[in-house]
């Protein structure tokens, strides 16, 4: 019983004198931001799966832009990696996507960036970075008193979605075909009572 008193004693000294020591400060290392990278040239970017959906640089996104002073809206057609500027609005898309028809609830969503050049400056400065989403516009909102952006569309195929088409249609302006209802047989009538 002595020798634990004593091993309990001394583990107790032990963990006091640690207790008292100082810490040790944390390793730091200086990287230079426009230095080359010494180990090498970067490993290729491993592809991105779609699962046989449309490849992101074929999808094609409309975005609505309102200017509030005259109240005039526009529909602008965007790929990704493509920017438009309209007056003094330059809007960037950066990716468009829409859930599978199979899955739920149904969102369409578009990364876009925004800059505005105000009056009297010389460049534009960004206003908006970010997603936006056709069903929950107040999600994410371009904060500016004078433009309104959203998202209205992305236009992109699943596989084995019914009508392949449709989306290229959507962009065309054009009704997409509806597949042809199957025909269901009349429902016979019953027998009449006492007959």
């Amino acid at each position: 019983m002595r020798t634990f008193r004593l091993a309990v004693t001394l583990a107790s000294a032990l963990a006091l004198t640690a207790c008292d020591s100082e810490p040790a400060e944390p390793e730091t290392v200086t990287v230079a931001l426009d230095a080359p990278n010494e180990a090498g040239p970067a490993a290729p970017a491993a592809p991105v799966k779609d699962y046989g959906a449309t490849p992101m640089p074929d999808r094609v996104a409309v975005i609505g832009l309102l200017n509030k002073r005259n109240n005039v809206t526009q529909n602008i057609t965007l790929k990704p990696g493509e920017n438009r500027e309209i007056g003094p609005v330059i809007i960037r898309l950066s990716a468009c996507e829409r859930t599978a028809p199979w899955e739920l609830p149904q969102e369409v969503g578009a990364f876009v960036q925004v800059d505005v050049q105000e009056r009297g400056q010389g460049q534009h400065r960004r206003v908006f970075s970010g997603w936006l989403f056709r069903e929950s516009p107040s999600l994410n909102v371009v904060e500016h008193p004078v433009y309104d952006v959203w998202v209205k569309d992305c236009t992109m195929a699943f596989p084995g979605e019914e009508g392949a088409a449709a989306p290229a249609a959507k962009a065309s302006g054009r009704p997409a075909p509806r597949p042809a209802a199957a025909a269901t047989p009349a429902p016979a009538s019953a027998p009449t009572p006492g007959a």
